[in-house]
């Protein structure tokens, strides 16, 4: 029973291959090859996780990264508007992304890798900013990174031991 409920779980993902590089290793005959695949996997609804993987092969590098990624997954709060509960900044290395809220109707407004993170987190409205580095797996780790700290409402409230409502509107005198 559980192999089927893992079966299920993993058809209902969407991966998305952010870059394909090539890198190679100098020994002794000459140069050798490799490629290096950065994938993101998500299902829309919050789920989300980024991978790696390299191997002489396209294929099989992408395949390497979305089991990666897979072992990654991570939740993100996503809101009723598609949007995140608050702004927050990532940090991985040099790379630093600013990522914040946006209204209904302003879609992803974000640079090269980190795009797909937000659409495979079903994350439809946000602003994002890429300071620092232009490493594009560095931006991804450190979007990834902000999309963690992220904390719901819920899990805000609960932490400083208040209701929602009283959280928003303050206590009643």
């Amino acid at each position: 029973m559980p192999r089927d409920r893992k079966r299920q779980n993993d058809s209902d993902l969407q991966e998305r291959v952010v870059y394909i590089h090539r890198v190679s290793k100098t020994v002794k005959g000459g140069r050798r090859m490799s490629l290096l695949a950065l994938v993101v996997v998500g299902d829309g609804k919050g789920n989300v996780g980024i991978g790696m993987g390299k191997s002489a092969e396209v294929p099989l590098a992408i395949q390497k990264g979305v089991d990666d990624a897979k072992k990654s997954m991570f939740k993100v709060p996503v809101t009723e508007g598609g949007s995140i509960p608050h702004a927050v900044e990532g940090h991985y290395g040099a790379g630093r992304v600013l990522i914040k809220p946006a209204i209904e109707g302003t879609g992803v407004i974000a640079g090269g890798p980190v795009r797909p993170l937000f659409e495979l987190a079903g994350i439809t409205n946000v602003l994002s900013k890429s300071l620092g580095t232009d490493n594009a797996l560095n931006i991804i780790k450190a979007a990834a990174v902000g999309l963690k700290s992220l904390s719901s409402p819920e899990e805000a409230a609960e932490r400083r031991g208040l209701s929602v409502s009283e959280m928003f509107n303050g206590k009643e005198a």
